[in-house]
């Protein structure tokens, strides 16, 4: 087989819809739009909320309580066994995690959290511990202090 040989499967193209040409493609005149109208015109219809007139549905729902979501602190999470990476007696600060590239941004503040084991003895600074991490981080003889 040539590249010159080569064909496209069977049904793998089909030809383009043309609209308001008369005879043949059975959508002339008004083009599949029907007579006059708001969906007739260009650039008509109606957004995609739009019930008629009648009040939708988002504005006859009650509106009630509290959303914390813009106030809430969000941590960049680290795991214990990222931290194996790191020499024996290092301070593992924030800035160090960000230089190295574990943590993107710090956001409100670095969580360190209880996945892995850690074999290195580090000195761990971070705004909060989870207590699994807490544990881990003791048992290989770490130390913790909180920011």
């Amino acid at each position: 087989m040539k590249l010159h040989e080569l064909e496209k499967n069977a049904g793998a193209t089909q030809k383009r819809k043309i609209v308001g040409r008369g005879r043949g493609s059975g959508l002339g005149k008004t083009s599949g739009k029907g007579h006059k109208g708001q969906n007739a015109r260009s650039g008509g219809g109606v957004r995609t909320v739009f019930e008629g007139g009648q009040t939708p549905l988002y504005r006859r729902l009650p509106k009630r309580g509290f959303n914390n979501a813009k106030f809430r602190t969000s941590y960049a999470v680290i795991n214990v066994s990222d931290l194996n990476r790191f020499e024996n007696d290092t301070v593992v600060s924030p800035a160090l995690l960000k230089e190295v590239g574990l943590v993107k941004n710090q956001l409100d503040g670095i969580k360190v959290l209880g996945n892995g084991t850690l074999e290195k003895k580090l000195t761990i600074q971070a705004h909060k511990f989870s207590k699994t991490a807490v544990e881990k981080i003791e048992k290989s003889g770490s130390k913790i202090e909180v920011m």
